[in-house]
This record gives C-alpha cells, sequence and structure tokens, in this order.
C-alpha cells in the first residue's frame, strides 16, 4: 500500500524519502512512527497520519513504530491506550513489536536533562507559570532572562533532584532549556521541559512526580527508536527548530529529522480531541464510538470500512498547505466501497399495510433475488411473498403530484422481484390518515415483467406482513455549518446539527435480516447503506444504522 495512486506521481514526503536513499542518508533506512497521545479516541485526522506513516514505511520496505506519547498523566487513560492499538489493527496496519510508550524511555530521558544541565543548556527555575509566560515576551517584544537562569550547574542539579525526589509542591520549580531569551522564534526563549506533577501514571504508578514535556520527550523518543521521518502536522512547524536544538545537543551520530504536512480539516466536523472530549462528557454524544462522531471508532461502528477510510486518505492525498475537505469526500469513499461489497436487502423504514385482495389467503411463496445487481458470485436469496405486504409510506400518494410514479389509487407499479400491483382501494381511520392499501396484483408477471408487454415506470421494494421489526437510526452531520469551530468568539457547540439522529422503532427488513451479525453491512435497496449496530443489535431484535445515504442529499437539502 502507498499513500497515493502511482498515477498521481509522488508526493513530497515521498520525494524527500526517494532523496535520502539516493542519497544514502540514514544508511537507506526509512523508520517512521505514528505517535498519539492516548488521551482520548482517534478520529479521522489519526487515520491520515497512520495511514501516512505505516504507507511510507510498507511502500520503502522500513518500518513503522506505534508509539503512545504518555507523559501526561492528567490526561491519560489504559482505555484510550487500548482504543488506539484496537483503531490501528482496524485500519489494517500493524507494528510487529515495536510498540512503544514514551514512558518506557522516562529514566533515560532524566538522565538526558541531567545531561543538558551538566552541559550548561538547561536550569531548574523558579518563576511560576505565568511569569514565565510574562517573561518570554511575544513576537514583537524579546524575552527576558529569567533571574533564575545564572544558577551554577551543581545548583542545577541538586534541585533537579529534589523535584525528582518530591520534594517540592506542583508549580514550584520547572527545568527549562538555556536557549536564547531574544530568539525571535518565541519557541526557543528558554523552554520548559520538566514540570512537577504530583498524579498517579497509568503505566508508572508514583514513580515519577517530575514529566518531560512534549517538545522534549518527542525528539528523543524518536533518537532512540531509531527513527527517520518524524511525520507531523503543521502546527509543529515552528517548534522543528526546538527538536533539532535538542538532538544536536544530546545525540551523535544518525539522527531523526522532523517534516510537516497540512492536518485534516473537514467540512460539518471539528478536529479536536479536547473538543470531541467535550461533547462525550456534557453527553451531547452517547459516547466517544457513537456513529455520528468522526472517531475511528464512531465511523467503524456506523459501518465504514478500513477500506474506504484507507481509500479516503489517498484521494485527499499529503500538501504542505492547510485546506478544508468537503464531507462529501469521505462520503464517495464508502459509497464505492459499499457499492462493489455490500449485499443488498429490502427494507421499509416507515411501513405502510398493503393488502392484495385477489391473492390466495394463507398462501406463501419464495421469490428469488440476486444478493447484488453485478456480481453474481454473491449469489442469491429467497424473500416469501403473501397476501400483506408493505412498502414505504412515501411511496404513495392519494393525490399524485406531477411527476410522481409511484403508487398512487388506480395506478400500477411493480414490486421488486415480484409481480405487479394496482391500487384499488385506500383505508383510513377516524382522523383521515392513511392506514392501508388494497391493491390487485397480475399473476402474470411473477418476477416483474408483463407478457403483454406493458410497462410501469415505478418499482418499488418491499418487505412480507410477516417481516420482522428493527430499529433504524439515520444520522446525519453532527453540525449544521461547515466549520463549526471557526468563530472563536463563539462555543462550537451552538452548531449542533439538531437532526442529527432519527430513530425509527417500527420499521420492517425481510426475514434474513432478522438475525444479522453485528457490523454486518447492506444495501437497503432505494435507501442507502446500512451497518448492524456493534453495541445494541440482537439476534431477534435487529438495530441498523444508516452509514451514508445513496446519493449526497446534503446540498440539495442546504438549497431547499
Amino acid at each position: 500500500m502507498t499513500t497515493t495512486n502511482e498515477t498521481q506521481g509522488l508526493n513530497f514526503l515521498q520525494e524527500v524519502v526517494e532523496e535520502d536513499r539516493r542519497t544514502g542518508k540514514h544508511g537507506g533506512r526509512v523508520h517512521t512512527r505514528f505517535p498519539p497521545e492516548p488521551n482520548g479516541y482517534l478520529h479521522i485526522g489519526h487515520a491520515k497520519s497512520i495511514v501516512l506513516n505505516f504507507g511510507l514505511a510498507q511502500q520503502y520496505g522500513g518500518k513503522c513504530n506505534l508509539r503512545l506519547d504518555d507523559t501526561n498523566p492528567l490526561t491519560e487513560d489504559t482505555d484510550y491506550v487500548e482504543s488506539i492499538q484496537r483503531d490501528v489493527r482496524w485500519l489494517g496496519f500493524d507494528w510487529d513489536d515495536r510498540r512503544f510508550f514514551a514512558s518506557d524511555y522516562f529514566d533515560r530521558l532524566y538522565a538526558f536533562a541531567e545531561q543538558l544541565i551538566t552541559q550548561g543548556q538547561a536550569y531548574v527555575c523558579s518563576l511560576s507559570p505565568e511569569e514565565i509566560s510574562q517573561y518570554r515576551g511575544n513576537f514583537t517584544t524579546p524575552g527576558k532572562d529569567s533571574p533564575y537562569r545564572t544558577r551554577t550547574v551543581e545548583e542545577n542539579l541538586d534541585l533537579f533532584r529534589r523535584m525528582k525526589a518530591g520534594e517540592f509542591p506542583d508549580g514550584k520549580h520547572t527545568l527549562r532549556a538555556k536557549i536564547d531569551m531574544t530568539s525571535s522564534n518565541p519557541v526557543l526563549r528558554d523552554p520548559p521541559i520538566y514540570r512537577i506533577r504530583h498524579a498517579h501514571h497509568h503505566r508508572t504508578g508514583d514513580k515519577w512526580c517530575i514529566y518531560p514535556l512534549y517538545d522534549f520527550a518527542h525528539c528523543l523518543s524518536d533518537a532512540l527508536e531509531g527513527i527517520t521521518h518524524s511525520v507531523c502536522t503543521l502546527e509543529f512547524e515552528n517548534r522543528r527548530v526546538l527538536y533539532d536544538w535538542i538532538v544536536d545537543a544530546l545525540i551523535k551520530g544518525d539522527r531523526p529529522y522532523q517534516y510537516e504536512f497540512a492536518r485534516l480539516n473537514l467540512t460539518y466536523a471539528v478536529m479536536s480531541k479536547r473538543k470531541l472530549l467535550q461533547l462525550v462528557q456534557e453527553k451531547r454524544v452517547s459516547g466517544w464510538d457513537d456513529p455520528r462522531m468522526l472517531t475511528i471508532s464512531g465511523l467503524r461502528r456506523r459501518g465504514y470500512t478500513p477500506a474506504s477510510l484507507r481509500d479516503f486518505a489517498k484521494r485527499i492525498g499529503v500538501s504542505k498547505s492547510d485546506s478544508l475537505i468537503d464531507m462529501g469526500v469521505l462520503e464517495l469513499s464508502i459509497r464505492d466501497d459499499l457499492n462493489e461489497t455490500a449485499p443488498r436487502a429490502m427494507a421499509v423504514l416507515r411501513p405502510l399495510k398493503v393488502v392484495l385482495e385477489n391473492y390466495p389467503e394463507g398462501q406463501t411463496e419464495e421469490l428469488e433475488t440476486a444478493n447484488h445487481p453485478k456480481r453474481e458470485d454473491m449469489g442469491t436469496r429467497k424473500v416469501p411473498f403473501m397476501r400483506e405486504l408493505y412498502i414505504e409510506a412515501d411511496d404513495f400518494q392519494e393525490v399524485p403530484e406531477k411527476g410522481f410514479f409511484r403508487l398512487a389509487p388506480g395506478k400500477e407499479v411493480r414490486l421488486r422481484s415480484a409481480y405487479f400491483i394496482k391500487c384499488e382501494k385506500v383505508i383510513k381511520d377516524a382522523a383521515g390518515n392513511i392506514t392501508e392499501l388494497r391493491c390487485t396484483y397480475d399473476p402474470a408477471t411473477r418476477g416483474g415483467d408483463s407478457p403483454d408487454g406493458r410497462k410501469v415506470k415505478g418499482t418499488l421494494h418491499w418487505v412480507p406482513g410477516n417481516a420482522p421489526v428493527a430499529q433504524v437510526r439515520l444520522f446525519d452531520r453532527l453540525f449544521s455549518v461547515e466549520a463549526p469551530d471557526k468563530d472563536e468568539t463563539r462555543d462550537f457547540k451552538e452548531f449542533l446539527n439538531p437532526n442529527s439522529l432519527e430513530t425509527l422503532t417500527g420499521a420492517r427488513v425481510e426475514p434474513g435480516l432478522a438475525d444479522a451479525k453485528p457490523g454486518d453491512r447492506f444495501q437497503f435497496e432505494r435507501l442507502g447503506y446500512f451497518c448492524a449496530d456493534a453495541v445494541d443489535s440482537k439476534p431477534g431484535a435487529p438495530v441498523f444504522n444508516r452509514t451514508v445515504t445513496l446519493k449526497d442529499s446534503w446540498v440539495k437539502e442546504q438549497k431547499k
């Protein structure tokens, strides 16, 4: 697998790797890593990074590590670790024996920190976080030296070791790299690299009360693992100088290099784990795997396939500049996949009863229909046909509009793989609501064709009168605007789509779907692609999630 189709040429990261291999850099090795922080579930943006990092390694015969960047015990959890591993494997990738944690290196990172102190390149600062920020200045104002910057090596080692021993409370001291407080890049103005944090760690327990910050731990973890190409998103571009400074100060010989690509920005979505966590904690969604969430677990539960997410990553490509990708591109990837792979089935979401008055009472016949119109290898199935049936309520109009070619009084339509039927009578309740249609069928049209050559314009899906009841969940986009978090003065949750979920409890499905296994995917003919819910669907009580409609109806609805 590669990150682009060969006909598309090389993306800029592939060009970097090609040049490095040509010149013998890193001895021709290609070693990447996917380094998520276990502080939430992975989302569609991470899927892009997974495909990119593992794909580069596969394309060039290299290796890709999975590294959990667990340097903040306050936000990390083993549940997140397990979900990350599950998602990477589900996407079709594996790290073999190369699953690492930043916490694996805490002893070595601490030793590196002492080495920096000994080299006169780090010092213990006793300014508060607020004071550090004030001293740092901004893009137009240079920073000024901390009053603690001149501490001796001996003083700094003593204080740092006492920090490690737990002698000081949180925030009392930080270890800072000693670089340049007047640098034009604020990132180089003596950034903190260690902080005190008395918190239980999900792997190391209470062994540590000081933890390295991302900028320090990440680049050195890359170096310790022999990473050659450290690929990250554009927001880390201005931090590359710090990455290089730390590595150059502590690592000799072959070393990693950082490269940045544009993160995924998708319409009608948010791509921040912090914001996704808010939705979960405030119960705006049912959990991280809510099918409306663009987490990998949510997409999996909704019915997306690994192949569709890999295809999506290839379609959008790899760029150096940010852009906004239309949600329709993601939906196109799953439509294309399921159109080829999903067996067809019939379901009626809003049932309207039909009684065939001239069909023998008590008789049932089995009608054969193809599981896929273009794939004979998927075989056929039999659907029972009887006197009582259900069709979609939307497929009938008592007074048909112009251009309405479905069922109406006196009109004839075809039932899929069955017979022609004609509506003879409409039954209503006391309130005037249509409750039943009385129809007749033409027994000579079995299979859907008339021996006398007469044509009908409408073909309807249907289910037999004994069709099992199913719950069907119709999902729409979670947000009602293209960029819900663009306006920083407004809460992104204001733009949640109130119609993002519609639950239908009285849907009917053909009998073969009653025992659909969790995760089974189908095209419900004329309705869309659906998946048996992995959590709530049970044998005899199926629950189906709509993965995607057959066509992109969002633009049409927006115009309305």
